[in-house]
This record gives structure tokens, sequence and C-alpha cells, in this order.
């Protein structure tokens, strides 16, 4: 314990004797010295009238201190100044003007300080002007004042003459100038002059030029240098721009101010710095932005000493417009709605689209598009009924969100139609009552019915009997006079105005006999039938048989049929393209009924016409078919839409209506020439395509080989998507020129679909079909990122086919899409042209399958043809030698000359083997017409290369060698 404690004792008594010693150390690394001369002043010669300089520097510890005294005492007189310098460790004693010989004398400069005292001193003469020698200094060409701008370089020139050469020394502000000290800013020319680079404030003063030789100094007459700064408020030299980007896009603004001084630049976004104060740059500021969301308003600020400037560059995200304002109703009528809406969106809009339904569960909304003012009138509305009306906005993007909607109720008409199923009973004591139901097109609110009612319907309607109802759809009507038959008709009216009246319906004053039939209407036509439909007749007794009155045209005579009870009846025997009336009654056992009112109907011609349908829709293509059996004469019928009439023959049996708009509904009105005279017209109604396929497909040209490229597809939405297609347009003909470039969506997409080329298709078929006409090379269920043309593709269930070579093309992709009517089909634009290269043939491969069988059969037969042949001429030829004598002369030994080749391209394959010798060696003779049709495919490329070994400067070609 007693020896921790004397530890925790001798701690600090350590610590304080090691302060000591460092101390000591210290002091003693940091030694006082006595003042010693670094400047020492020499002897001069002056002129009476002129001006000397004695300057003197000491250097020591501490800073000494430098005087200048005469004869012991400090110097003291209005012409002799003393100029300090270098904190007082320096002096310069200056003489001016000179005055013999009362300045003659010695002069000391004393430095000292704590450590010591030391004098040195220099002595003055002075010579009358008059007495000058004749080499003494003169000054030839002294400074002038000189107004320099800063950074500027500044000259002062001084010319002296004199025996000797005298040198020159320059003086600012009466101290001497050092050129050694500036670092080479400061440099005196070998003709005396001082030089001053990149000027500085610190330069300005009066400079003075100094002579000296052994004869004696003189001095030039002071002249000033005055350094200015040229001062330039900031100004922009290159503005921030306005941008306008993607959503997540980068970009960057680049800003640029000049002034004098050079200003800094910063970037602020509202009163946040983006540029922080001690890394700004000079002169110019590039504000990098990169995933941008939003627009904002960024500002560039340039300042110097002189001021402070702005400049604002607006970054706009083009993104999809906002919602405009809720819609105002400013008029209504019953057929229209006239509403305003404020554009809620700071950018520009290229046009609204409006949409509007009426307030029921199953309706949809109808499109009003190209809309480029925030005020208009909807019109084709239903009366007395309520509305729910939208605007959304379009831009270069595409189109934004709606608005709120606005509901607004139409006002009220007289009722668009008559009251429906009119029906009227006998009763009891000569009365009857009258039923019906509610007008389908009411237009507004139905105040009451109106009854009329007589025995002679050939009277005009204000002579008919009058019976109104209030708040019913029933009334009972007395009074009426037995036996007679009476026709009745109904209207509605509303607080506008009374409605259609309904058709007439009769009924007999008589006890038993049965109703009229009601919904007596036309079924099904043909050439030579009518099919005519009811609903029974109330009666109580029973219906036992009905009556048909029908006759042809106006004024021909009635022909009637009685059949048993029944719903319909088939009218046949008729003329083709005959008008004809049909009137029907029930008969009871009490007797026959009321007849109907008449109906009409014309048979079709024989040769019409008929089944006209929607057979396909693109964003701008309606695609009309019908049925018509084959006819030499023109057959003409007209298409009605959208205020437009066209004129098209029945034989081509479809007909492409282009120049729509996509997500549209239209209504097609035809008539034919049966129809020509106000007969019945055919009407379709079809919805072109919506814009779903929107940017065209990419294209990578350099990723694959020649003859297949590799293409990307955008992100597409697949709810209502069927099939995909990809489709290839060949642009050139057989014969080398360019088609027009058809639009996708008016080409013949039924013939499209008919030449899908499925995989299972051998090679011999798929060398049949046409490849200059448009194709699809690929099929998917979902659409893949990316698709290879010319390669197989798993996911494709289509024949990917091979490019051609040195051919035109363009590409599209073709969605399907789900449709209640008809087939629907969205296209994308076409894609950038691409030419395939120009390919060397090669042999055509031996075609396998069932191709393989036509080529291979042949060629043997013909193989076997010429064996049969050299068998019979070999047999012909060994007996021909049997016959000869047996005894032949031989030949003499002298007569067998060695062979000794002459040519000299033989001697040469002999004498000299090259490396293509090897590769095409000698071949047998009976091989030699094989070997020639080989040589000759590729244009003869190979025959060159058989005849390598030949010479350089001999050239061989086919027309030329055996």
């Amino acid at each position: 314990m007693a020896t921790s404690d004397a530890h925790r004792l001798s701690l600090p008594v350590l610590l304080h004797v090691t302060t000591l010693l460092l101390s000591l150390l210290l002091t003693c690394s940091q030694a006082l010295s006595p003042p010693r001369f670094t400047k020492v002043p020499v002897d001069q010669i002056g002129v009476s009238g002129g001006v000397v300089s004695f300057v003197c520097q000491a250097t020591g510890d501490p800073k000494p201190k430098v005087n200048w005294n005469k004869k012991g005492k400090k110097v003291n007189s209005q012409r002799i100044e003393t100029i300090e310098f270098d904190e007082g460790a320096g002096a310069v004693l200056r003489i001016q003007p000179l005055r013999a010989p009362r300045d003659e004398n010695t002069y000391e400069c004393v430095a000292e300080n704590s450590e010591g005292e030391i004098t040195v001193s220099a002595k003055l003469s002075i010579i009358r002007d008059d007495l000058l020698p004749p080499g003494f200094p003169n000054i030839d060409m002294g400074p002038q004042l000189k107004v320099v701008e800063r950074t500027r370089t500044a000259t002062m020139l001084c010319a002296a003459s004199g025996n000797p050469d005298p040198e020159i020394l320059w003086y600012k502000d009466f101290l001497p100038i050092d050129p050694n000290v500036s670092n080479g800013r400061i440099k005196q020319l070998r003709s005396g002059a001082l030089q001053i680079e990149n000027s500085e404030e610190t330069d300005q003063g009066k400079y003075e030029c100094v002579a000296s030789n052994v004869e004696g100094v003189r001095y030039s007459s002071p002249a000033n240098l005055y350094v200015r700064v040229r001062r330039v408020p900031p100004r922009f030299s290159i503005p921030p721009t306005n941008q306008e980007i993607m959503p997540g896009g980068s970009v960057n603004i680049t800003c640029v101010a000049v002034g004098s001084p050079m200003p800094y630049v910063k970037w602020m976004l509202n009163s946040e710095d983006l540029t922080p104060e001690d890394e700004m740059p000079v002169g110019r500021n590039v504000l990098e932005l990169s995933s941008v969301r939003e627009s904002a308003n960024y500002t560039c600020v340039a300042m110097s000493s002189l001021g402070m400037i702005e400049a604002v560059a607006q970054i706009t995200v083009k993104s999809l417009p906002k919602p405009p304002g809720t819609p105002v109703v400013t008029e209504t009528t019953a057929t229209s709605v006239t509403i305003t809406w404020d554009s809620g969106n700071p950018d520009p809009v290229t046009y609204y689209i409006i949409q509007y339904r009426a307030k029921s569960p199953d309706s949809k909304y109808e499109t009003v598009d190209d809309i480029t003012t925030t005020r208009y009138s909807i019109g084709g509305l239903y009366p007395n009924t309520e509305y729910e009306i939208r605007v959304s906005a379009v831009n270069t993007i595409g189109q934004g969100p709606p608005s709120e909607p606005v509901e607004t109720r139409t006002g009220e008409q007289a009722p668009a139609s008559p009251p429906r199923n009119v029906r009227a009973e006998i009763l009891p004591q000569n009365s009857m009552v009258v039923q019906w139901e509610e007008p389908e097109e009411p237009n507004g609110q139905i105040k009451g019915y109106r009854v009329y009612y007589t025995m002679d319907d050939s009277q005009p309607m204000s002579l008919w009997h009058i019976h109104n109802v209030q708040d019913s759809i029933l009334t009972t009507i007395q009074s009426l006079v037995p036996e007679e038959t009476y026709a009745i008709k109904v209207l509605a009216f509303t607080s506008v105005g009374d409605g259609p009246f309904s058709e007439a319906v009769s009924v007999k004053v008589q006890q038993g006999v049965p109703g009229q039939p009601s919904k007596f209407q036309v079924g099904a036509v043909s050439d030579t039938s009518i099919e005519l439909t009811w609903d029974p007749a109330y009666d109580k007794e029973g219906i036992v048989r009905y009556e048909l009155r029908y006759a042809e045209g106006k004024f021909s005579t009635l022909i009637k049929k009685d059949f048993p009870p029944r719903r319909s009846y088939v009218v046949e025997g008729l003329r083709p393209n005959t008008e004809y009336r049909f009137s029907l009654a029930a008969i009871s056992n009490k007797g026959i009924g009321a007849f109907t009112n008449e109906i009409s109907e014309r048979t079709l011609q024989a040769n019409v016409p008929k089944n006209f349908t929607v057979k396909w829709v693109t964003k701008t293509t309606v695609v009309l078919a019908w049925k018509f059996s084959e006819s030499r004469s023109p057959y003409k019928c007209t298409i009605e839409y959208n205020r437009q009439k066209m004129d098209v023959d029945a034989r081509q049996l479809k007909m492409f209506i282009t120049g729509l708009r996509p997500n549209t509904t239209y209504e097609f009105r035809v008539t034919c020439q049966e129809s020509m005279d106000g007969g019945p017209r055919h009407r379709v109604v079809a919805r072109t395509a919506p814009h779903i396929l929107v940017k065209k497909p990419k294209l990578d040209i350099y990723a694959e080989p020649e003859n297949i490229l590799t293409m990307s597809f955008p992100p597409v939405s697949t709810k209502d998507v069927k099939n995909f297609y990809v489709v290839v347009v060949p642009l050139k003909t057989t014969t080398g020129t360019v088609k027009n470039l058809k639009n996708p969506d008016e080409m013949d997409i039924e013939e499209l679909l008919r030449e899908v080329i499925l995989k299972r298709r051998s090679r011999r078929q798929l060398a049949q079909l046409d490849q200059r006409n448009p194709y699809i090379t690929a099929c998917f269920k979902q659409l893949p990122t990316s698709f290879t043309v010319g390669s197989d593709h798993y996911l494709s269930s289509c024949e990917n086919k091979p490019l051609e070579p040195g051919q035109e093309y363009v590409f599209f992709l073709l969605a399907e899409l789900n449709a209640t009517v008809g087939k629907m089909f969205a296209t994308s634009p076409h894609t950038d042209t691409v030419m395939t290269p120009e390919m060397v043939v090669d042999p055509l491969p031996v075609e396998t399958g069932d191709g393989l069988i036509w080529v291979v059969g042949p060629v043997l037969a013909v193989v076997f043809i010429i064996g049969i042949v050299i068998s019979i001429l070999l047999l012909k030829n060994r007996k021909r030698k049997e016959s000869e004598p047996r005894t032949k002369c031989l030949l003499n030994n002298a007569d067998i000359m060695p062979h000794h080749p002459t040519d000299p391209v033989e001697m040469r394959r002999i004498n000299f083997q090259t490396p293509g010798m090897m590769n095409h060696p000698p071949i047998p003779i009976s091989e030699l017409a094989e070997h020639t049709e080989l040589l000759k495919a590729n244009d003869n490329l190979k025959l060159s290369q058989e005849y390598e070994s030949i010479d350089p400067g001999q050239q061989f070609t086919w027309e030329h060698s055996n």
C-alpha cells in the first residue's frame, strides 16, 4: 500500500522535471544573435541638384533597428529623408536635391538590437553640373507615365549612357527593386527597361531609373505607373435554357457568366443552395440532374464584387396532363348539354376528350375527342335523361385522368314514341276497355293519354272521338254502336306536347267475337316467301281458325287463306322483288273478329346481297362482308356512314372502309338496288379497335448474322389480347421495284392469317410460298420482350422463315383482340426499313421428305440406264478383239520414247510444287466431266483456285480454257 502511494506522488514531480528540461532545450536551440549587415551602403558621387540614395539592411535576433547618422547624430533635414523597409531592419537614406558642399560628408548606418550595435559608413561626394567629367552617367530616356490594366504586362523604359557604360537600377516609391524576389514576374531587360508581367494593384507607384558607374550616379525623373482594374458587372454569356424531359430522365443545364472580376456561379432550387459555397466555380457551372420526376425552376446565380444576377431555367417533366376542372353545365335542351371547364394544366394541352353516358347500370361512355376549346355542346342526347359527363386532357405523352364528373338532366320533349301494346276488349252493354303500356321514349313525365276512336278510320283524326285519361293506362268507353267495328288509336302527352299515335287497333262490338291479333309483323323474308308472326287474339269463346288476307300491291285482288290457330304463318309462292299487303283476323264460333292493320313487305330479289356483317376491324378500318351469288353484271350498293356515302359493287363481297377514328362506334346503312325505292335497308354497327400498340418494335441489325435480325417489343397491356403476330413486309417485287407501303390498318388481314405458316409444314411447302408478299413469321399467346426473325423460336407456333438476301423489309406487330362482333385487330406502326445483304448462293441442299423422292428417283434411273449402255459397249468391244489375229507386231524398244513434257505449265507443276497443288491433286480422266461441273459453280470461282500454281500475270478463265 505504501509503495503504491509513493508511486502516485512521484508522477507529478517527474512531469514537472520533464517540462523544465524541454524548456531549457528549446531556449538553447533559439540562441540570440547580434546584428549583421546584409546590405551595406557604398560611396557615391552625385551631381549638384540631383539625388542619391544609400541603402542599408541588417539581420539579427532579435531583429535589429537600422538608423542613419551624420557625424554621430541622427539625420534631420527637409531634404534628407529616411525610408524604412523590412519592419525597420532596412532603411534608405535619400538626399534630394544635393547641395555642395553642404551635403558632402560621411554618413553612418547604425544597426542595433539587445545583443549589440554595429556601424558602417559611406561617403557622399558632389560635383557641380558644369564640372562633370566626360564619362558621368546621363539618362537618355527616362520612364514615362503609364496606365495598365490589371493582369496585363507593363514595361517602364529607361536608356542611359556614360563611360564606362553605366549600370541601371530601379526604385519604386524610393525603395530599390529586387527582381529576384518576384518569382520571375518582374524582370529587368538588357536594354535597362523594367518589365512587370501579370500586373497587380500593388505594382502601382512612382518609378525611378538610376544609372551609375565609377564617375557617379544619375537619377531619372520619376514616372507614375497606374494599375487599373477593369470593372465590369457580371452578365450571362450562356444563360440556362428551359428543358423538357421524360419522367425519370436526366438533363445537364449549363450556365456561363462573365465580368471583371470574373463572377462566381452557383445553382439554387427555390431558396436552397445546390452548390456548396466553398466549391463555387468561377464563370461556368453545369447542373447535372438525374431521375427527375417533377417539374421545377432552377436558378443560376452569378455574383462578384460589382453585383449579383439571376437566370431561371424551367425543367418540365413531360407527363400525362392533370385532370381538368369539374365541368360546369351552362345550357341544357332536350337533346343537348353545353359545358365549360377549366384546363387545370399549366403546360400546353393538345386537345380534350369528353366522355358522357346516361346514368344507368349498363350504360357505357360515349366519347367525343379532338376538342381544342374549353367549351363544348354535346348533341344527340335523349330528352329527360340524366347524364354523367367528364373531361380529360391529352398531350404529346397521352391521355390524362378524367375530371370529376358532373351530372345533369336534359329537358323534356313531347313523347317520341306511341304507347305500346294497345289492346281493346268488348264488355257487356256495348262498352269496351282499352289498355296500353307507357311509350318507350316518353321524353319526360307523361301527363296523360288521349284515346281516339271511330267507326270510319278514313276520316281525319280531328273528327274522331277523344277520350282523355290521366294517371292510368286503361280506360272504359261506353255507348258504342252494336255490330260495328271501331278503330282505336292512343297517344301520350307531356307538358311540352303530344306524342305520335299508336297503330290503330280494331274491335267489333259483338259479344263472343275474338279480339284483334296483336304484334302482327313480318319475320323471315326470301325471294318467294314471307313469314308472318303475331300474338293470339283475346277471346273468351276460343279461336277456331285465322283468316289471312293479302294482295300484291295496292290494287290487286285480295287472296284469302284460312288455317288453324297458331302464332306464325309462311306465305309461299310469291314473286321475287314484289311488295305485298297483309291483314289478319281471328275467328270463333260467334263470328270473325276485327282485322289487323295492313302491313307491307317486299320479297327479295332472286339474286341480291344479303347477310351484311362486320368481317373485322382495326383502329382506322372496318371491313364489311356479305353474301352474293356469282353475277356477270355489276350490282350497286350504297354504304352510308358518318354523313358520308360510297358506292360499291356487290360482286366484291367485302368493302374496306378506312380513315376512321380509333375506339369509336360507327353505324353503316347499306342500300342495294332492290331497296333503292325506299324498301328496307341493311344496318350494321361496328366499333373500331382501341389504340393499344402505340410504339413500333425496335430492330437490332448488328447483333445477329446476315440473314436474321432481332427485334424488341415495347410493353403492351395483354388484358384483351388473344394472339400476337409478327408480320414481315418485303418491299421489293420480283422485278426489283419498291412497292408502295400500305398502312398496317388497311392491309388484308384475313389474307395474312390465311397464309400463317405452321411449323409442321414441309420445306417443299415453304418453298412454294411467295416471299415477296407480306407474311406472318411468328405467333404468340404471350408477347416476349424480344424475337429473332429468321431463326427458330420456342415460344412461337409459326414457321420463322429466314429473310431473303438483298431484300428490303419493314415489320409490324399485329394483335388479335377479344370482340363481340366479327374480329378485332390492333396494329403497331411500321419499323424502320432494313435491307439484308446480298449473299453468295450455295448449291441448293438436297430436299428431304417427299421432295427427296422426286430428285433421287430420276437420278437413279438415269444412272441405271447409263450402266446398261456401258456394259453393252464393253461386251461388243471384247467380241471384236477376240475375232482379230492374235499375232501382233511388237513395237521396237526404240519406238517407246520416254515422256519429256514440253508444256511450260506442266513443267512448272512438276518442278515447283505449290500449296495449291496439294489441295488440287490430279484426277482420273473418268472423273473429269463431274469435276469440271463442280468448277463451274459460284461463277467459276473454284476454276481460278484450280490454276493458282500458274505464274503471276497469266490469267486463265473458263471461256478460254479446255
